[in-house]
């Protein structure tokens, strides 16, 4: 399994030969400027809430790649609408997809499109692919919630919100690696613009020091578990 980070909460799996995109937000993020939109390649998207800065580009990525678009029932319906191919899902339920079973599992969070329409309730994803398992966070407080996520999957990674101010920060984010039994984190909703900024090398030594590794990646990047 390959994840590549692009940037704000913008993740590519990749799993054999499947291609998942996270919450899509680059041509609006300065940061991406140097990321090549049109050539990201998607079969799906995930959506976890419908605000702007993990929807944005949705459109003109399916509409090129002609990807499912899954989400919560909502959001999936706002899409389909519009004419796009979708998988509806909600809170505590999974799918057994060709790339994997993919659960939707609950945030703490607000969730609308740029437009105002109402965007159901925010989720994350616990994905079990290709013999690993990873937990995608999206926008959340934290919350009990997550201690669930052990009692059903043992995680190889867990991908957290550190920027603060609108999500969890370094500390709670610590916490919430304890409560989801992953020492293996890796961030992201941060340093995009000024509320989320974050000291990188205080952040890694604050999760050093919990007996946990966190990983920054750089705008691009790709990692494989």
């Amino acid at each position: 399994m390959k994840i590549t980070f692009y940037g704000h909460a913008c993740l590519g799996i990749q799993i054999e030969e499947i291609n998942l995109l996270v919450d899509p937000f680059i041509s609006g993020n300065e940061k991406a400027s140097h990321i090549d939109v049109e050539s990201i390649k998607a079969d799906y998207i995930l959506i976890t809430h419908a605000h702007g800065d993990h929807t944005l580009d949705v459109e003109s990525i399916a509409k090129r790649t002609g990807a499912v678009i899954i989400s919560n029932a909502e959001i999936a319906d706002y899409y389909s609408d519009k004419g796009f191919d979708t998988h509806p899902m909600n809170h505590g339920g999974s799918w057994d997809f060709e790339f994997g079973v993919l659960r939707y599992v609950n945030a703490i969070h607000s969730s609308s499109f740029a437009d105002g329409t109402y965007g159901g309730q925010p989720g994350g994803f616990v994905l079990e692919g290709e013999r690993k398992n990873i937990y995608i966070a999206g926008d959340t407080a934290l919350t009990m919630d997550m201690k669930l996520i052990p009692l059903r999957t043992n995680l190889d990674l867990a991908v957290l919100p550190i920027g603060d101010n609108f999500t969890m920060g370094i500390q709670d984010a610590i916490v919430a690696s304890n409560f989801v039994a992953c020492d293996k984190i890796l961030g992201y909703h941060y340093d995009t613009f000024g509320y989320i900024e974050i000291d990188h090398e205080e952040a890694k030594k604050k999760f050093y020091e919990s007996q946990k590794d966190l990983m920054l990646l750089s705008i691009g990047e790709s990692i494989e578990i």
